[in-house]
């Protein structure tokens, strides 16, 4: 019966007019969206509507939440979903949303944790995904990202990849699939693309890929995500196999949506 409420109420939001103002604020923020086709982007602001009403938002650090960082958000959130059958997010309840870069607080010492050695100091991040709590995001990088594709870094598809990559319970750089077929297509491409990025990362070689991506097999998922996206093309060249097995995962071929422009002068 709760499903049946939750479909229902999903169908309405759905289709409520889309806001001219979100209209414009996607057009502005989110450079992908002017290069999806028509049907695309009525799928998308179907799935913007849906997502922004069903997460909970907090703005941290003093940010004011406004509706340019809830569209902005979940327009780049929502692009990975639009090929995928999907649940929304169903793992991600909460978006936090920081101003700038994030400084976490210093871990403590858990009870069962010998205390001989120093802890690993704090890094600032610009988004975390915990695999059962929330999405943080800094806002300025949001909006770079989304606005500037050509920079190969956005941090919302990052870690909105990882929360796909999370759904079946393991942060492990394998989302759900199909098949075994798939499956076994994965693990051989995708092996062998993490491998050699993180032999390149440890001669200290740039490659297509960034090597925050040798982090882990979780990493090189998120990393390769925001690459398949913002550069397909370059993907596409560097490493062929890899383009494929993440456009016949994701259902989207990017690279032959670029240079289009469907919104216009």
């Amino acid at each position: 019966m709760f499903r049946w409420f939750r479909d229902a109420r999903r169908r309405r939001l759905a289709e409520v007019p889309f806001p001219e103002e979100w209209e414009r604020l996607v057009r502005r923020d989110v450079a992908h969206y002017c290069m999806l086709d028509q049907g695309e982007q009525a799928r998308l602001r179907a799935l913007v509507q849906v997502f922004a009403a069903e997460k909970h938002w907090e703005g941290c650090g003093g940010l004011d939440l406004t509706d340019e960082i809830r569209v902005s958000v979940s327009a780049q959130a929502c692009l990975l979903l639009l090929g995928l059958p999907h649940d929304y997010y169903r793992n991600v309840e909460s978006i936090l949303v920081y101003p700038s870069t994030v400084v976490p607080p210093e871990r403590r010492l858990g009870i069962f944790e010998p205390s001989g050695g120093p802890l690993e100091p704090t890094q600032p991040i610009l988004g975390q995904a915990f695999p059962q709590g929330p999405v943080i995001l800094v806002w300025d990088a949001v909006r770079h990202g989304g606005r500037h594709p050509e920079s190969g870094h956005n941090v919302v598809y990052h870690e909105f990849a990882h929360k796909l990559d999370m759904l079946d319970g393991a942060s492990d750089g394998t989302p759900p699939l199909r098949d075994r077929a798939e499956y076994r297509d994965w693990v051989e491409v995708c092996s062998r693309e993490y491998l050699r990025l993180k032999h390149l990362a440890e001669e200290g070689r740039k490659t297509f890929l960034d090597a925050y991506g040798a982090t882990s097999e979780a990493e090189f998922f998120a990393v390769a995500t925001e690459q398949f996206f913002d550069e397909p093309a370059k993907m596409q060249r560097h490493s062929p196999d890899l383009y494929r097995v993440l456009r016949e995962y994701y259902r989207q071929d990017p690279a032959e949506r670029v240079g289009r422009n469907t919104c216009g002068a």
